[in-house]
């Protein structure tokens, strides 16, 4: 797997750098409201303006690259990804980085869209070594971010912008020169064309029942999981405070996070395998479910205690880590859509669940108190429970063995990406 071309290296160093805008901003978003005077409910607007354009995006990704080509489509996310975050790190009001977010939503929804195919394409040795090598790298974003964020965050909350901006300009640089796609002939050429997906592809997706039933499934699980993520530094800040701790700062909270990141790394590629092939999808999917539903319960009794917070976040990141592997496994094999329309389908449904909870999550403190956000997160659990009942007769023929360990594994890294 090591024995890879320097162009997979390439990509892999973006594929983690891409992953890691998702939890960059949580260790600093406390550090925004105070240096900029925002509410924290308009600093969490940072995750739904970057997750609802990402979501929205998702839908036309596959028509896009499948006329840009893979190379561009990549180079064009990498762009826009670099532009926008050195925008953020530069704003200098709460408003212009909401704004800017929403562009770096742009570029990494094309960016991740395509990162697969183009890493499987260029790899040497097999497909099964390449999508190892790319599950390594999303596992190494995810649980990096949000350390990098409380470090740089600890210098300035312009410095996880600025240092993400200057690391996804290296990576345009290494698959500018290194990525290479031979020219295909005019019968490959034809091939290709007839094979791209309409730009209202991913729409009719929805018509599929088993997809649009777990497509509910994930709007509801997605907000309790944002509920969590997003809303979570403000309580540990505050319960830091009435502890006496002054200390409790960007990089405190970048350590916390980093340990939910690694949690979920570890048990979405090594755990929920397991699991799914001993008990089944639907048994874990349940089970998943209601332990993250009594991990918001809890958030909501210990908002008042640092400890208490500190430890259902972390466990709450290895539930985390086994459901989105195996809720993408269940839709990738609930459908005979083909894979990327499916997968680019269920995102973005996904991401727009996930847009909404930070806009909700703040006035409902304000207005209910402090518990409030994570008591509605349970709810909208429940609810993702009560869809998956629902969405039974669907989704009887889910959770059969796999045809090849490539196909497990492309199903694995789909749950990890989306």
């Amino acid at each position: 797997m090591l024995r890879q071309p320097t162009a997979v290296w390439a990509i892999a160093f973006a594929c983690a750098i891409s992953f890691m805008g998702i939890g960059l901003v949580d260790p600093i978003l406390p550090a925004i409201s105070h240096d900029l005077g925002a509410s924290s409910s308009q600093t969490m607007l940072l995750f739904t303006s970057y997750l609802f354009i990402t979501g929205i995006a998702m839908f036309f990704t596959s028509w896009v690259s499948g006329r840009l080509g893979v190379r561009r489509t990549l180079l064009a996310g990498l762009v826009l990804i670099v532009v926008f975050a050195g925008l953020a790190g530069a704003s200098s009001s709460v408003g212009e980085i909401i704004g800017f977010r929403a562009g770096w939503g742009l570029g990494n929804a094309l960016f991740i869209s395509t990162a697969l195919a183009a890493i499987v394409a260029a790899a040497s040795g097999g497909s099964r070594q390449a999508i190892v090598l790319y599950e390594a790298a999303l596992g190494v974003g995810m649980a990096v971010g949000p350390l990098v964020g409380g470090v740089l965050g600890s210098l300035s909350w312009r410095g996880p912008f600025f240092g993400t901006a200057g690391l996804m300009a290296i990576a345009f640089v290494a698959i500018f020169v290194l990525l290479r796609t031979p020219k295909p002939t005019a019968e490959e050429q034809a091939a290709q064309r007839a094979e791209r997906p309409s730009i209202v592809a991913g729409f009719k997706a929805l018509g599929n029942p088993a997809l649009l039933s777990l497509g509910a499934v994930a709007f509801f699980y997605n907000f309790g999981f944002f509920v969590l993520l997003a809303y979570s530094p403000y309580p540990m800040e505050h319960a830091a405070a009435a502890a006496g701790m002054e200390a409790f700062g960007a990089h405190e909270l970048g350590l916390v996070f980093f340990g939910w990141g690694v949690a979920l790394a570890i048990t979405s590629v090594l755990v929920a395998p397991a699991l799914t092939r001993r008990f089944g999808l639907r048994p874990v999917l349940f089970t998943m479910l209601a332990g993250l539903t009594i991990c918001l319960v809890l958030l909501g009794v210990f908002v008042d205690s640092l400890p208490g917070l500190i430890t259902v976040v972390i466990v709450s990141g290895l539930l985390l880590g086994v459901m989105n592997t195996s809720l993408t496994e269940a839709v990738m094999e609930a459908t005979d859509l083909p894979r990327n329309v499916a997968s680019s389908t269920y995102s973005a449904v996904r991401f727009i669940g996930g847009a909404i909870a930070p806009a909700v999550a703040g006035p409902v403190a304000a207005a209910l108190g402090a518990p409030a956000p994570y008591w509605l997160g349970a709810a909208s659990l429940i609810v993702s429970i009560v869809a998956l009942i629902v969405a039974g007769r669907f989704l009887a023929h889910i959770g059969r063995p796999h045809e090849s360990v490539e196909q497990e594994a492309t199903i694995i890294t789909e749950g990890d990406a989306a």
